[in-house]
């Protein structure tokens, strides 16, 4: 697939004619829960993006909500022992805001002071979101960049609202057929009014599918705020865990087999499907959660030890998973492979971990799409998609 080379395309031009680069704004941060691994994977994509290529800008958004002009440093924006970055690290001036009209006639990004004169920081052409988690990768963002006009990496309003919403994302996936996994859902209203309720529907589901459940914010990400909950004495505390980050709540029955993920890249002529990686048992890890994942570095095996069939079928049901959320750019699929013989999809992410080490990039470096490459090709799809209907 490195062979193939991305299309070019067109170059912006400048009032007086003359070509530029096409600038690029990375967002990132955000106002999730998951608001330091943003910072982690927008590191990740300014070093690896082409400067003589594109321009870059860099913009942040604080815990708050505010966006902020952040320092072009990538090194600083890296995991250290155990703790994550935060914008307050980057941000260039605790006061300054950055503004992106939403005016489809001007893409001029605004930078403006208290008590200053506002400052014209040019014209951006495509805008690479690395935010995970609500506010960012929810269809929210997507929502803003439309109504400016601005081309965007990934996937538009619906399909990130739709892959962020695990409640919605099952439904959707079974009116299509795919097959996905028993679940419960607890809506905020049903446990404020009536949490008895709430925990005999829970039990009646566990004593059909048996312990232990998972519970989870139906809204998370990055494997934030899921228990493992192996009886009904530690259920409200689980639930009281999940929604700190999100009042809906998810619970889920145990798959029993294998996790394997597949990565979706949306090329000239569709999408296709890298070769599959698998999770395997984390050691001193119940499960694949938060501190595995990025602060263990728990590594997976890339490619998956499948065979020739099974890979085929999980990366059929992959873009069969993108197709059906009407996904566009980048998605990774995360399915089980239970104990049956059978692919179960578990959910997709929109905008996955995306750092040098995270799955979704190491399983298209595997297939021939190197980390830089993967970055190119993400931005040139979202200068040839418009925004707007599609």
């Amino acid at each position: 697939m490195s062979s193939e080379t991305s299309s070019q395309s067109p170059v912006p031009s400048q009032p007086g004619g003359e070509s530029r680069k096409p600038r690029v704004a990375v967002v990132f941060g955000g106002r999730s829960s998951e608001h330091g691994i943003s910072i982690v994977t927008a590191g990740a994509v300014l070093r690896a993006i082409d400067r003589e290529k594109y321009d870059v800008l860099p913009i942040g958004i604080t815990g708050d909500g505010r966006w902020v002009l952040t320092a072009d440093e990538p090194d600083r924006m890296a995991i250290s022992g155990r703790e994550v970055p935060t914008m307050a690290q980057l941000a260039e001036s605790p006061d300054g805001g950055v503004v992106l009209p939403v005016d489809p006639s001007n893409r001029e990004v605004v930078y403006a002071e208290p008590g200053s004169v506002p400052k014209a920081l040019g014209e951006v052409d495509v805008v690479f979101p690395v935010l995970h988690g609500p506010y960012g990768e929810d269809g929210t963002l997507q929502g803003l960049l439309e109504l400016s006009g601005t081309p965007y990496v990934g996937s538009g309003v619906l399909a990130s609202a739709v892959g962020q919403d695990k409640e919605y994302m099952k439904r959707v996936f079974t009116s299509f057929g795919l097959p996905v996994g028993p679940y419960v859902v607890v809506r905020p209203r049903e446990w404020e009014n009536d949490p008895a309720g709430a925990r005999r529907r829970i039990a009646e589901f566990a004593g059909e599918h048996g312990w232990p459940l998972f519970v989870k914010p139906a809204r998370g990400g990055s494997s934030m705020g899921i228990t493992k909950v192996d009886s009904f004495e530690g259920l409200d505390e689980a639930i009281e865990e999940a929604q700190r980050h999100d009042p809906k709540i998810l619970v889920e029955a145990l798959l029993r087999g294998r996790e394997i993920e597949c990565g979706v890249l949306e090329f000239e002529d569709g999408p296709r499907a890298s070769l599959p990686a698998e999770i395997p048992p984390v050691s001193d890890h119940s499960f694949y959660d938060f501190e595995a994942k990025y602060i263990d570095s728990a590594s997976g095996i890339v490619p998956a030890p499948l065979t020739v069939e099974e890979t085929a079928e999980v990366q059929r049901l992959a873009v069969a998973a993108f197709e059906a959320a009407a996904c566009e750019g980048l998605v990774r699929a995360d399915f089980f492979l239970t104990d049956d013989g059978q692919f179960v999809i578990n959910e997709i992410n929109t905008m996955p971990g995306f750092t040098p080490i995270s799955m979704y990039p190491r399983m298209w470096q595997e297939s021939g799409v190197g980390y830089a490459e993967l970055v190119d090709r993400l931005v040139q799809a979202a200068l040839r998609r418009s925004t707007g209907l599609r």
